[in-house]
Parts: structure tokens; C-alpha cells; sequence
């Protein structure tokens, strides 16, 4: 089965030509016997995550229109290790492989299929770091006596209560009083204060 590869070049100024990626590009595609379809993004930035070109060429990938990505250099896909690493792993998710003509990456082989891995592993670090920061700035907060988690709805027990004792919903009363019904739920089931008892 022939595989559909996706072409993907970029400049970053209307001046410049990707005519030079598209030559290494198609004759890589060729002599593969690759179905080739390609996109090109003139005068973008690879800052931007972003782009024309590559938000199509993305779409027909999620749509299981393409086998393989290639490209001459990974600077042309992304810029930044972030967005590498993101679209990487999309691509290993859905099944489709990485080729970089001038970098010898090509994960379509056993060697080149580290790559993922690789990324894998640079995301897996990334969310331990982003964890760890969350943790500490939570306990310091908890030290400085801010407390943690949602801002507590107070709820009006008293009048839910006649409300409900007159037949109405748990629903409606909550629309009433512009709660949630699970916080109406949890408000009346609260043990009041001694000094409303008293």
C-alpha cells in the first residue's frame, strides 16, 4: 500500500522561496514511491505555533489522510521544544511517522523511532517540573495561611429551606437563589453554627 506523505516547508519572509525544500522533499517522496501532498507556510514565523499550513496539514493528519511527515529540518515544523514535542507525540499517538531530510531523523526505522522516545521523555520531565512547581507554591501558600481551593458559596439556609418546605425542587430553589445545586445540597446538609442554634 502506497504510503501519502505530507510535504511540509516553510519561509519565514515573502522574499524567500522554499522551491530548494520542495526539490529534496520530492525526490525523497519519489524515491520512496510516496503519494505526496504539500503545504507551505510563505512568511511565517516559527515562533508562531500557528500557522496556515500547518494547522491544515495537522487537520489532515487527525484525519488519518497521512502516513508520514516530512520536512528538511526540524526548525521548519517548530521553533520551540514545547510545540515540538507536543505535535511529536500527536504524531506517535496517531500512528504517523517523522521524517528530516537534512538531521537523519526518520522514524519509519527501528534507530529513528527514538526520536519519539526522546520527546516522550522531554514531556514527561516538562509535567514532573510543572507538578513539582505546583506543589511547592500550594505549600507555601499554605504557610502564609492563604487558603487553598475554591472560594466557599454561601447559601441562604434558612430561605432554601421554606422554599423547599413550600414543595419546591432542589433545582428550583438553587436557580432561585443563583447556586449550584450541589452547593444548595452541601449548604443544608452543613451543621449550622452553635450560635444559630442558640
Amino acid at each position: 500500500m502506497t504510503k501519502r506523505c505530507a510535504l511540509y516547508a516553510r519561509v519565514s519572509t515573502n522574499e524567500q522561496t522554499a522551491e530548494n525544500q520542495f526539490l529534496a522533499l520530492r525526490a525523497f517522496a519519489g524515491a520512496r514511491g510516496w503519494e505526496p501532498a504539500e503545504f507551505i507556510d510563505q512568511g511565517q514565523s516559527g515562533a508562531k505555533e500557528r500557522r496556515p499550513a500547518l494547522d491544515a496539514m495537522m487537520a489532515a493528519v487527525r484525519a488519518r489522510k497521512v502516513d508520514v511527515v516530512v520536512a528538511t529540518k526540524l526548525d521548519r515544523l517548530a521553533r520551540s521544544v514545547h510545540h515540538l514535542v507536543a505535535m511529536g507525540q500527536e504524531l506517535q499517538a496517531l500512528g504517523v511517522d517523522l521524517v528530516m531530510l537534512d538531521q537523519a531523523i526518520d522514524s519509519t526505522t527501528p534507530s529513528g523511532r527514538l526520536l519519539f522516545h526522546v520527546l516522550a521523555s522531554i514531556a514527561e520531565f516538562e509535567r514532573d517540573l510543572i507538578r513539582d512547581r505546583v506543589i511547592a507554591g500550594m505549600r507555601r501558600a499554605r504557610a502564609q495561611g492563604i487558603r487553598i481551593g475554591r472560594p466557599r458559596t454561601l447559601v441562604d439556609v434558612r430561605r432554601a429551606r421554606a422554599l423547599l418546605d413550600k414543595g419546591q425542587s432542589l433545582r428550583q430553589v438553587a436557580k432561585a437563589l443563583g447556586v449550584a445545586a450541589s452547593t444548595l445540597a452541601s449548604g443544608i446538609a452543613r451543621k449550622p453554627p452553635l450560635a444559630a442554634v442558640l
